[in-house]
């Protein structure tokens, strides 16, 4: 077995893009809707809110679980896109679509394998009602299921990261953080845990390929997360 992998006692994984194809699913299910739109660029947009919703209501110094903030963006996107008069139960049915998102091909074997050697976990800002309707909707075999909600803060906040480590009463490096995201897996390092990056160069869609270049010499490396679960020995 591997130094680091005779190290970690838990594998801690973002999700929406690294364990679920967000941009995918939320895609299909907006062309199914037949709302006269290009489904893939509703998609970006409505996931391009993401980031500034969070900023705004952490700078207020409020709590919000992610299925609130989504629907804001939501309504916004639907403005922006001409669709004032979607209805309201066709709203709420469009903003649980993130309950509803297919895993990538390789993530749950890759997270079967893991799991017969380590603890593994979400760390995710998505809410802990949205995260366990989507581990069964795909499959997804949790140990545990960790969310910004039971910290009451986003990551990157180091909140989140210690979060995992006191919940395992385990020391920092004996947490790895599994993302395909490199400005997560920087804040995770410098919490003290472990880190791998995990490449999704579609994550935004085929016609927005993303750059999946080693991000750092102390995380390991994995074209999916069937290669981690083989890189530490499962």
């Amino acid at each position: 077995m591997s130094d680091i992998a005779a190290k970690v006692k838990v594998i801690a994984f973002d999700v929406f893009g690294t364990v679920v194809d967000w941009h995918g699913s939320v895609s299909r299910e907006v062309a199914d809707m037949n709302l006269g739109v290009d489904p893939g660029k509703f998609a970006l947009a409505w996931r391009a809110g993401y980031k500034p919703a969070m900023r705004e209501v952490m700078d207020k110094g409020e709590w919000v679980i992610l299925d609130a903030l989504h629907r804001r963006i939501l309504d916004k996107v639907l403005t922006d896109f001409g669709l004032d008069s979607l209805p309201e139960q066709e709203r709420q049915h469009l903003n649980l679509v993130w309950h509803r998102l297919d895993p990538w091909a390789d993530s749950v074997e890759g997270l079967t394998r893991l799991k017969s050697r380590f603890i593994i976990c979400s760390l995710s800002n998505g809410n802990i009602g949205l995260l366990t309707e989507m581990a069964k909707h795909a499959g997804i075999p949790w140990d545990c299921i960790l969310s910004a909600e039971n910290f009451n803060k986003y990551k990157p906040h180091p909140d989140t990261y210690h979060g995992v480590v006191r919940t395992f009463a385990a020391e920092p490096g004996q947490v790895m953080f599994a993302a395909a995201h490199h400005s997560d897996l920087e804040a995770a390092r410098c919490c003290g845990l472990e880190t791998a990056y995990i490449e999704r160069p579609f994550e935004y869609g085929h016609n927005k390929p993303k750059n999946v270049a080693p991000w750092s010499a102390n995380t390991l490396h994995a074209t999916s997360i069937v290669q981690l679960a083989e890189l530490l020995d499962c």
